[in-house]
């Protein structure tokens, strides 16, 4: 155990989190996400059993997002004609803003199939059971 350490980060994502230099990504997948198949260049962590808004809120408690880049979080745009609501965005809003004080403006969106690209380049993927749509997350990580 050790101090000031969320407990939701487990030996193995605290290690992937350190070992990633800046601009490096990181996604957080809900639990629709392919992660296995789009990690295949990356490492995949499995956090069964958890959702995607504490992850994010333990990992930004450790992690800077990055300055050098104007949305240095980005979430997979909604598809066009598909009628999906998505207030978990606004949780992350609000997560983000207890942990950087640019608060929403470090938060952009991507394309679904660009969002798959990129998640393709990551450093890891974080497998999580979120049951909303449309809750992935990519964090780029910053300096400190």
């Amino acid at each position: 155990m050790l101090k000031g350490i969320p407990s939701i980060l487990s030996p193995e994502l605290l290690k992937v989190l350190c070992e990633m230099g800046h601009s490096d990504r990181i996604v957080i997948a809900d639990g629709n996400f392919p992660a296995e198949s789009m990690g295949k260049n990356a490492m995949v962590i499995r956090c069964d059993g958890h959702g995607v808004p504490e992850l994010l809120d333990a990992i930004l408690q450790v992690f800077p997002l990055d300055t050098y880049v104007e949305k240095p979080v980005s979430l997979m745009e909604v598809m066009k004609g598909d009628n999906a609501k998505t207030p978990i965005w606004d949780t992350y809003k609000e997560i983000i803003s207890k942990h950087d004080k640019r608060g929403a403006d470090t938060v952009g969106t991507i394309e679904r199939f660009a969002f798959y690209e990129e998640a393709k380049k990551a450093y890891a993927i974080i497998a999580t059971s979120e049951k909303a749509i449309y809750a992935n997350v990519m964090l780029q990580k910053g300096v400190i």
